[in-house]
C-alpha cells in the first residue's frame, strides 16, 4: 500500500474535475447562511455528517471489493435530487479518465464500459483507490477531506474570505474527518454480510434542494 498514491488521490490538483464544484456552497452563500469562518465550518461539518458520510461508505465499500455496480445503484438511491445525480455522474467520468490513465486496471475498465454515462464519483473514487492498492480508510479520508475541502475552498473565491481563515476551519474539522471515517469503513465491511442496506443513507434535504434551485442559475460561478 502506498501513501504517495493516497496524497496524489486527495490532492487537488488530481484532474477530477472538483474545483469546479462548491458542494453547495455557492447557493448557501447567497443565501446568506455562510458569510464568515464560523458559519463556513458549520456548514462542511453539516455536509460531513450528511453528504460525506454516504460518499465515504460508497468509497470505502468500492476499495474493499464490493461490486461497484450495485454500489452505483445504491448511490443512486441515496441521491434523490436529479441535480446532484448528474454531477456525481459527471464528476465520475472525470475521475475515470485520471484514475485510468494513472491507476490502469481491468475493474476500472469493466466499470467503464458498464456505466459509459458515468459512474457516481465516490464509487469510481472507491474503485481508483482498489486499483492504486489503497485500502477502503484511505478511500473514505480521500472522500472526507474532499467534502470539506471544496466548500472552504469555493468560499475563498465566493466570499474573498482569508485562506488562513478556512484552512483553520479544516483543521478543527479533522476529529470529525476521523469519526466519519471510522463509520464508513464500519459500514463498509457490514456489506458482504449484510448487503449494500449497511452502508450510510443520511440525507441533507436542504443541500438537496438548493442544489436543484442552484442548477437553474443563468449565471453562478460553479456548476454546482
Amino acid at each position: 500500500m502506498s501513501r504517495a498514491a493516497l496524497l496524489v488521490l486527495a490532492d487537488g490538483r488530481f484532474p477530477a474535475g472538483g474545483h469546479a464544484h462548491s458542494g453547495g456552497a455557492e447557493a448557501a452563500v447567497a443565501a446568506g447562511r455562510i458569510t464568515d469562518a464560523a458559519t463556513l465550518e458549520a456548514f462542511c461539518r453539516g455536509r460531513l455528517h450528511t453528504a460525506g458520510l454516504v460518499a465515504a461508505g460508497l468509497a470505502a465499500a468500492a476499495a474493499g471489493g464490493c461490486d461497484p455496480l450495485a454500489l452505483d445503484d445504491a448511490a443512486d438511491a441515496r441521491t434523490p435530487v436529479p441535480a446532484l445525480r448528474t454531477v456525481a455522474r459527471k464528476l465520475g467520468r472525470q475521475m475515470m479518465r485520471a484514475a485510468r490513465a494513472t491507476w490502469p486496471s481491468p475493474e476500472l475498465d469493466a466499470l467503464a464500459a458498464a456505466r459509459p454515462k458515468g459512474a457516481h464519483q465516490p464509487v469510481v473514487l472507491g474503485l481508483a483507490a482498489r486499483s492504486a492498492g489503497l485500502a477502503p480508510e484511505d478511500a473514505a479520508y480521500a472522500v472526507v477531506y474532499e467534502t470539506v475541502s471544496g466548500p472552504a475552498t469555493a468560499v475563498v473565491r465566493l466570499l474573498s474570505l482569508d485562506p488562513f481563515d478556512a484552512t483553520a476551519v479544516l483543521a478543527r474539522l479533522a476529529s470529525d474527518l476521523d469519526g466519519v471515517v471510522a463509520e464508513a469503513v464500519a459500514a463498509a465491511e457490514h456489506v458482504p454480510r449484510e448487503g449494500i442496506g449497511a452502508l450510510p443513507a443520511r440525507s441533507a434535504p436542504l443541500l438537496d434542494i438548493t442544489a436543484q434551485q442552484h442548477a437553474a442559475w443563468p449565471v453562478r460561478l460553479f456548476a454546482s
